[in-house]
């Protein structure tokens, strides 16, 4: 007997992170109910609960006792949105993927145009731009507007609005994009790098009725060294030489002229080297030493993990539970480390 309420799979999977949004998940679901019923079926409604400490676990528990097209997944500790996302991807089952935030900000009753733009376009990803935001402008727009830009100019993709949670994309392309840290943001960046066609659409943003956000100001500097890794893999992923190389040359060729210098200031006249040229001696030894090491070592360390995790995929998050239908399926299959 088939896992879903109809005799084949979903063709569309919406995938939410919650964390501690009680106050808007029924308000939620009902809207989501509204725009699917009778219009976008087959449905599925993946609800990930990224370890919520209010009655959020409870409420998700309950709309998927009363609704069998409800999957909720709980994560056993707070991982965050990257985390979430990518446990409520492995569970969706759908030919479409619909990914929004869970705060009410993002309207469901843009669903349908964002639908169709991906139809229509011919495009593997659509993203929702909120062309009109209400959000703080010193503490959300500004700093967003200067990501915005970089990733654009890092990735080459011409997009007014990276961190947008309101996504619309095929199956096949967000499961070939492998996430961690804090890089849900960069998920049309990377799937653009992969070759996907990616649109963007103007949405509706309203003021978040419930509850204050999860992100403050200090999210722009960890945004920073993501978009400085991004770059890195983006471009020398298949290249590492061609950084390294460079780095190492132009290390090399400095700290080498100086050492150089000296050395023939000692053999020609006769220069106390550690006397005379003691700070412009160590100046050498460290250029040619410790600049190349130190860059190469924290580069190569974001190499060596995103092939580790290209070569093992192994999960960035663990499942307490899931419900589905009714039923209660405990840890211990795909999700757990």
């Amino acid at each position: 007997m088939s896992a879903y309420p109809w005799n084949e799979p979903p063709r569309y999977s919406v995938v939410i992170p919650f964390h501690n949004e009680q106050d808007s998940i029924l308000e939620l679901y009902r809207r989501l109910v509204r725009v699917f019923n009778g219009r976008l079926e087959p449905v599925e409604f993946v609800f990930v609960d990224d370890c919520s400490t209010d009655a959020t676990p409870l409420l998700l528990q309950q709309l998927a006792e009363q609704d069998p097209r409800v999957v909720v997944i709980r994560l056993k500790r707070n991982y965050g949105q990257t985390a979430a996302l990518a446990a409520g991807f492995d569970h969706a089952a759908g030919e479409i993927v619909i990914t929004m935030d869970g705060d009410l900000q993002n309207d469901p009753n843009d669903i349908p145009h964002m639908l169709q733009t991906l139809e229509t376009t011919g495009s593997d990803l659509v993203i929702g731009w909120r062309k009109v935001r209400v959000d703080h402008f010193l503490l959300r727009r500004l700093p967003s507007r200067i990501a915005n830009w970089l990733i654009a100019r890092v990735s080459g993709l011409a997009l007014h609005d990276f961190g947008s949670g309101f996504k619309v994309c095929r199956r096949q392309v967000i499961k070939e994009i492998q996430l961690y840290g804090e890089w849900h943001r960069f998920i049309p960046a990377l799937a653009h790098w992969r070759g996907a066609r990616v649109t963007e659409v103007p949405i509706r943003n309203v003021e978040r009725p419930y509850g204050r956000s999860h992100y403050g100001i200090s999210r722009t500097f960890r945004v920073l060294f993501d978009i400085l890794t991004m770059r890195f893999l983006l471009h020398y992923m298949t290249r590492p030489l061609h950084f390294f190389g460079s780095a190492g040359l132009t290390g090399l060729l400095a700290g080498g002229a100086i050492l150089l210098v000296l050395l023939l200031k000692k053999l020609v006249y006769g220069t106390h080297l550690f006397i005379q040229h003691g700070p412009l001696l160590v100046l050498g030894m460290m250029l040619v030493l410790f600049g190349i090491q130190l860059l190469s070592i924290g580069l190569l360390g974001e190499l060596l993990m995103r092939t580790y995790f290209d070569a093992h995929r192994p999960p960035v998050y663990r499942v307490e539970r899931i419900y589905r239908a009714g039923t209660l399926t405990t840890a211990g299959g795909r999700g757990e480390l």
